[in-house]
C-alpha cells in the first residue's frame, strides 16, 4: 500500500507550564525590588529643616550626601536631637536642597578648622549608566529563562534533548573479541568480512565493491546480537557507538530526529566506526496513514534514519549494525539495498555451539575436574547463549552458599533448573492436603511423560513449589528440534491434560492449579488450527496475522469461520482429554506409585519414576484427603 505524501508538519514548541509563568512573575517582582530607587517627596520637608539647622550649627559630625538616590544621612556629634536621634537619615525633593547643605557644612568647616563636619559626596551618576545598572539584573534574568528553554525545548540538535545520549566506547578497549563469541559460526562468519573491510578497505574498494552500509542481526532474545556487534568493533579496534532504540522516542515531537542527526554527526567525526542500534523496531516500524500522538514522533525519527543512512557515502566509515527480533514488523524502506541491506540471523545455539558457549563462560570460574560439560549441554536444549551464561553464575552462587571451593556438577544441573523453570522455594510450608492434590498432579504429568514416546523424556518431578508453582513436571528434550509434528503436539496436550485429569480421578474434585496448563493446551491447539495447518476439518489454511510471536492472533474472519475454528479447537482438546483419560485410568496404579513416592521424598527424577514403575506395586496407595 502506497503511503500517502504529506508534507512534514514543523516540530511544535510545547506550551509553558503553570508553574513556569510563576516562576517568571516571581523573578520579575524580585528584580523590580532590587532595582527600585526611591525619589525623593515632600513629606519630609521638616526633617530635612531640623538637619540643615544643626549643620549650620556645627551639631553634624558625619554627612553622607547620596546624590543619586537624593538621600541625607549621618550622626550627630556629642548630643541627640529628641526629634530625630542619634543619627538621621531622610530623602530631599531636590538636588538643590543637597547642594545647599554641602555649602552650608563647608562654611562652618572654614570657620570652625578645629571641629571640622565630615563630608562624604557620592558624585551623580550619568543617566545611561543608571539605566544599564536597572537593566543588568533583567538582562541576567532573561538570560537564565532563555537558556532554560533551549535546554529544555526539542531543536535540530541544539538543544540537550536534542543530543544524542549515545556512550562511546574507546577503539583502545576492545573488551570483546571474536574469542569471547561462540554457538553462532554462521552468523560469526558473515560479519567477519565487515571486520576485513574496515582494516584493509582497498581490498574490496580497487575492485569498484563497498561494504553494506547496514547490518541487521536477527533472532531471539538472549543469543548474542550485542555480543556480536561489539566483537566486531572489538576486532577492527574502532569506536563503537551503542544506543537502544526506545532512546529516541520522546514525548516532544522532533526530538528522537535531531537526536538521531546528532549521533550520525559525531560518528562521522569518529569514523570509521560502528553504530549499533538495539531494538531497533522501537523506531522502525511499519508507517501507517494514521499520525497521532507519539506515532508521528517516532515516524519523524525513522525518516530522519532513513536519510541519514542514505545520506553518508561509502567512503564514510560509518557501519550501521542494528538488532531485532521483530523483523518482521520493520518498515520496508529501512530493509531495502543501500540501507540495512543484508539480514544475518542468530538463532539459538545447536547442542555443540551450547558446549562452546559454556567452555567460554567457564574460563574465568573454578569448577570440578569432573564436570560433564557435554551433559549440561544435552540438558539444555534450545536455551540462549544469555541463558547459558546465567547457568553458570547461578551455579556459582549455589557453590559459594554451600561453602564449597569449586563448581560441582549437581551446582550446574540445580541452576540449569532454576534458570528454567525458577527457584526451588523450600521454605514454604504446605497443608497435607495441598501436597496430595500437588503430588496427584503431578503424578498426572508424570505417567504420561514416561507413557508417551513423542514427547520430550521426563526429566524430574517434584512437588515443593518452585516458582509460581506448587509443583513441577520436567521435561528435557534428547535432541535439538527443528519442527513440531502433529503427533508430537497431541501427544504435549496428552501430557497437559494429565494433572487435572489425576485431580478428579483421585481426589474427586479439580483445582485451580492446572490453570496454567489449560492456557498452554488451548494456545497449543490454536496455533494447530490457525498456524499450522494441523486440522483436516479446517484444512492447510493460516489464519493467524504476522509471524505468532504474539501468540495466535486472528486475521478479520466472518462468524461462520471463526465458528468453525472454534469447533475444531474444542474437537481436538477434547480428543486429547478423553484419551489422557484412557491413559489414566489403564495405568492408575502407576499413578498411585509415584504420587506415595513424591509425598515420601518430594522429588523423584526420571531414572527414579521408571525404576519406581518397574517394581511391583503393594496396593498402599496413597493417603485420603479427609485423613
Amino acid at each position: 500500500m502506497t503511503r500517502p505524501n504529506r508534507p512534514e508538519p514543523a516540530p511544535t514548541t510545547p506550551a509553558p507550564a503553570p508553574w513556569t509563568l510563576l516562576l517568571l512573575a516571581f523573578g520579575a517582582v524580585l528584580i523590580s525590588l532590587f532595582v527600585w530607587v526611591p525619589t525623593g517627596s515632600a513629606g519630609v520637608e521638616d526633617d530635612f529643616a531640623a538637619i540643615r539647622r544643626e549643620v549650620r550649627d556645627g551639631n553634624v559630625q558625619t554627612l553622607r550626601i547620596q546624590s543619586r538616590e537624593l538621600r541625607i544621612e549621618g550622626e550627630f556629634r556629642g548630643r541627640a536631637l529628641t526629634s530625630i536621634g542619634p543619627s538621621f537619615q531622610t530623602y530631599v525633593a531636590t538636588e538643590d536642597l543637597l547642594n545647599e547643605l554641602v555649602h552650608s557644612a563647608e562654611a562652618w568647616n572654614e570657620a570652625h578648622p578645629g571641629l571640622k563636619t565630615q563630608i562624604y559626596v557620592q558624585p551623580v551618576a550619568s543617566p545611561y549608566a543608571i539605566a544599564l545598572i536597572q537593566l543588568i539584573p533583567w538582562l541576567l534574568f532573561m538570560g537564565l529563562i532563555v537558556w532554560w528553554w533551549t535546554r529544555r525545548a526539542p531543536g535540530a540538535g541544539g538543544g540537550a534533548m536534542g543530543r544524542s545520549r549515545t556512550p562511546l566506547v574507546a577503539a583502545e578497549l576492545p573488551d570483546v573479541t571474536f574469542d569471547d563469541v561462540a554457538g553462532i559460526e554462521e552468523a560469526r562468519a558473515e560479519v567477519e568480512e565487515i571486520v576485513e573491510f574496515l582494516r584493509n578497505p582497498a581490498r574490496f574498494t580497487r575492485l569498484g565493491g563497498r561494504i553494506p552500509r547496514g547490518v541487521l542481526l536477527v533472532g531471539p532474545p538472549g543469543t548474542g546480537k550485542t555480543l556480536l556487534a561489539r566483537a566486531v568493533a572489538g576486532e577492527a579496534r574502532i569506536p563503537f557507538f551503542s544506543i537502544s532504540g526506545s532512546d529516541f522516542v520522546e514525548m516532544y515531537v522532533g526530538v528522537g530526529a535531531a537526536r538521531v542527526r546528532d549521533l550520525f554527526k559525531r560518528a562521522r567525526e569518529h569514523s570509521p566506526c560502528i553504530i549499533f542500534l538495539d531494538e531497533v523496531d522501537a523506531v522502525g516500524r511499519r508507517r501507517t496513514s494514521n499520525s497521532a500522538g507519539g506515532s508521528e514522533e517516532r515516524e519523524q525519527t525513522l525518516n530522519a534514519i532513513l536519510v541519514e543512512m542514505d545520506g553518508f557515502s561509502p567512503e564514510s566509515g560509518v557501519i550501521v549494525i542494528a538488532a531485532t527480533n521483530r523483523p518482521d514488523i520493520l518498515d520496508p524502506a529501512l530493509l531495502r539495498p543501500g540501507r540495512f541491506d543484508r539480514q544475518i540471523t542468530v538463532d539459538l545455539p545447536d547442542r555443540a555451539g551450547r558446549r562452546m558457549i559454556l567452555e567460554v563462560h567457564t574460563r574465568d570460574v573454578c569448577i570440578e575436574e569432573e564436570v560433564d560439560l557435554d551433559a549440561l549441554a544435552r540438558g539444555t536444549a534450545s536455551f540462549s547463549g544469555a541463558e547459558l551464561a546465567a547457568i553458570v553464575n547461578e551455579g556459582a552462587l549455589i557453590a559459594a552458599l554451600d561453602g564449597r571451593e569449586k563448581i560441582g556438577q549437581a551446582d550446574l544441573e540445580e541452576a540449569r533448573d532454576k534458570v528454567r523453570w525458577g527457584r526451588a522455594r523450600r521454605s514454604r510450608v504446605l497443608e497435607q492436603e495441598d501436597r496430595i492434590i500437588t503430588a496427584y498432579h503431578e503424578a498426572g504429568h508424570a505417567i504420561l511423560a514416561h507413557l508417551l514416546p513423542e514427547v520430550e523424556p521426563l526429566h524430574k518431578v517434584t512437588i515443593i513449589p518452585r516458582g509460581p508453582s506448587l509443583g513441577s513436571t520436567m521435561q528435557l528434550p534428547e535432541k535439538d528440534r527443528y519442527s513440531l509434528t502433529r503427533e508430537r503436539a497431541f501427544g504435549m496436550l496428552l501430557v497437559l491434560f494429565g494433572g487435572r485429569i489425576a485431580e478428579q480421578r483421585f481426589c474427586g474434585d479439580i483445582s485451580s492449579g492446572a490453570s496454567s496448563d489449560l492456557e498452554r493446551a488451548s494456545d497449543l491447539a490454536r496455533r494447530m488450527v490457525c498456524e499450522w495447518g494441523m486440522s483436516e476439518q479446517v484444512g492447510a489454511i493460516s489464519y493467524s496475522a504476522g509471524n505468532g510471536l504474539d501468540g495466535a492472533q486472528l486475521e478479520p474472519l466472518g462468524e461462520e469461520t471463526r465458528r468453525d475454528i472454534d469447533k475444531e479447537i474444542r474437537r481436538i482438546l477434547q480428543a486429547a482429554y478423553d484419551k489422557a483419560e484412557r491413559k489414566i485410568d489403564e495405568h492408575r496404579d502407576d499413578v498411585e506409585a509415584i504420587a506415595r513416592a513424591l509425598l515420601e521424598r518430594e522429588t523423584l527424577d526420571g531414572a527414579e519414576v521408571d525404576e519406581l514403575l518397574a517394581a511391583p506395586f503393594d496396593g498402599s496407595g496413597v493417603p485420603a484427603l479427609d485423613s
